[in-house]
């Protein structure tokens, strides 16, 4: 097994197809197809399974992706540390659910390293590719929620792709609204308090179960929905049609202004908000600085750590 060969299993599967690998290589299809089976004869394992549309990843083989991906960009920091004049890029990558203290505190990771290059990496995504990130080690942290309806079946995929889930808060549910809403003005508000407004909620393509909804109460009927892909989006909704969302309660003005408040809403249920990463993987320096930021910012809006 070569770091060369490695280097064509992460190119294929970036590529999407082996003519497109062998391009992007510089390298004829015919060689990349013979190195890509001497490796998998070496091992004895199949890496991809071939198909009339092309060659996708079996089981082992998005496994040894994993792997693979990890050798070669720790190879590839070393080579920037000792091998090049110019100092090595600091590298970290996150992916979370849609959250403004996610949000501060990569910013605030930042601010306060000063750092003079650096490559970094925060995606504001769906549930789903959350996991599928952390599992696959393109982000080191994801940042996602549980709740008493999801928690089975999250702690299940949890163990299943090697995951570790940390919890971070507690929070008991909010609804955020415009400022201009009448139900801001309430000391809390209840589902029926909610009938006529607009709910609005984070699509999550493919992977669209209740169980991977970024809101709780995702299986609650609703006669006015409307599904959105991005925060900014989401709010410009709120404000235009006086719609409402459900979170943890946490607003930065900062990041989203002054036109959006939370109020308390009555239900029976929780968020759990929580970070994952790789069990396999201890935090880098930096994953660890990122944590330590987000519970500071997490205690300055008044929860309690867990």
């Amino acid at each position: 097994m070569t770091l060369q060969q490695l280097k064509y299993i992460i190119e294929i599967v970036n590529s999407g197809s082996m003519s497109e690998a062998a391009k992007r290589l510089y390298i004829s299809q015919p060689s990349l197809s013979n190195a890509v089976k001497e490796l998998e004869r070496e091992i004895g394992i199949t890496l991809f399974l071939r198909t009339n549309k092309g060659v996708v990843l079996s089981v082992e083989g998005n496994e040894f992706l994993r792997y693979a991906r990890q050798i070669v960009e720790q190879t590839e920091l070393m080579e920037a540390r000792y091998l090049s004049s110019q100092p090595a890029h600091a590298s970290f990558s996150v992916s979370t659910q849609h959250y403004s203290f996610a949000v501060n505190a990569f910013v605030s990771l930042i601010k306060k390293y000063g750092f003079e290059e650096y490559d970094f990496n925060l995606r504001e995504t769906r549930t789903y590719e959350i996991l599928e990130d952390v599992k696959s080690l393109r982000s080191e942290i994801g940042i996602l929620y549980l709740s008493s309806f999801n928690n089975k079946v999250m702690n299940k995929l949890f163990k299943e792709n090697s995951l570790s889930y940390n919890p971070l808060f507690t929070a008991n549910p909010y609804i955020f609204v415009s400022k201009h809403n009448p139900l801001s003005k309430k000391e809390f508000v209840t589902l029926d308090d909610l009938a006529e407004y607009p709910y609005l909620s984070f699509e999550q393509g493919t992977y669209n179960s209740f169980y991977f909804s970024e809101e709780i109460l995702s299986t609650v009927y609703r006669k006015k929905n409307i599904v959105v892909s991005d925060r900014a989006t989401l709010f410009n909704l709120l404000i235009g049609l006086n719609g409402y969302t459900i979170s943890t309660g946490i607003l930065s003005a900062e990041l989203n202004g002054t036109d959006i408040v939370s109020v308390p809403l009555k239900a029976d249920e929780y968020i759990s908000v929580g970070w994952i990463s790789h069990r396999d993987m201890t935090l880098s320096k930096l994953g660890a600085a990122y944590i330590e930021e987000l519970k500071s910012i997490i205690s300055e809006n008044g929860l309690d750590l867990e």
